[in-house]
């Protein structure tokens, strides 16, 4: 796809992760591209669902792992708001499980941050261009439908938790306690009590104890898979 000439209108962009470092990597491989610009940033959901409203960019690059409303939870408010928002999600969770939520909530596009700078760009591009972007591997699998074959255990059950259990159960997976998790995500002790019972009742387990261990082994299958 040619690039634009370098007099057309640079086509705004805001990013939204709660790690520094990261938003400062963006913002310089986005600000290098004489067709974007970055327009602005935020670390949290609520400041950034203001801040998109204010600057109305063209396309927004967000995390999933936000501390307090999850990426997840902003991607869908944004697209209540506007059905035709343009989202793209740079996470460092695997697309097997996440791709499929984001797309749900109204993303248009998915990329790993394992994957090269060069691909964030080639996303923001797609999706500015009315495309949806996923990586080459896994548009394969969902052709070939190979996530299907999965083990039950290891992904459908997964799909039963609602994505504030599914965060619940990755922060778990990182050696979160219930106390950190609820700081994490800005609720209650009791609520993350709540979600520990509901992920348990899902995924038939007894206590604690093989929460802590399906947890543990679900994030060494997403990271080795």
């Amino acid at each position: 796809m040619p690039r634009p000439s370098i007099s057309s209108p640079k086509a705004t962009v805001f990013i939204v992760d709660d790690h520094p470092l990261v938003r400062d990597w963006l913002t310089r491989l986005i600000n290098d591209e004489e067709d974007l610009e970055v327009c602005g940033s935020a670390d949290n959901a609520d400041e950034a669902s203001q801040a998109i409203a204010r600057l109305r960019p063209r396309i927004s690059v967000i995390d999933i792992g936000l501390q307090g409303k999850s990426g997840l939870e902003l991607i869908r408010n944004l697209t209540d708001q506007n059905p035709e928002q343009n989202i793209l999600v740079l996470s460092m969770h695997d697309e097997a499980v996440y791709a499929h939520r984001a797309f749900r909530s109204g993303a248009r596009g998915y990329v790993n941050k394992r994957q090269t700078a060069d691909e964030v760009v080639v996303a923001i591009r797609r999706i500015l261009a009315g495309g949806i972007y996923v990586n080459e591997a896994f548009a394969e699998s969902l052709t070939m439908g190979l996530n299907r074959q999965r083990s039950a255990s290891s992904e459908d059950e997964i799909t039963l938790l609602s994505d504030r259990e599914l965060e619940v159960f990755r922060l778990l997976a990182a050696g979160r306690v219930n106390s950190e998790i609820a700081e994490d995500l800005s609720v209650s002790l009791k609520t993350v009590q709540s979600y520990c019972a509901r992920i348990k009742e899902k995924l038939n387990l007894r206590n604690a104890t093989e929460l802590l261990q399906a947890a543990t082994r679900w994030s060494d299958a997403q990271n080795n898979g």
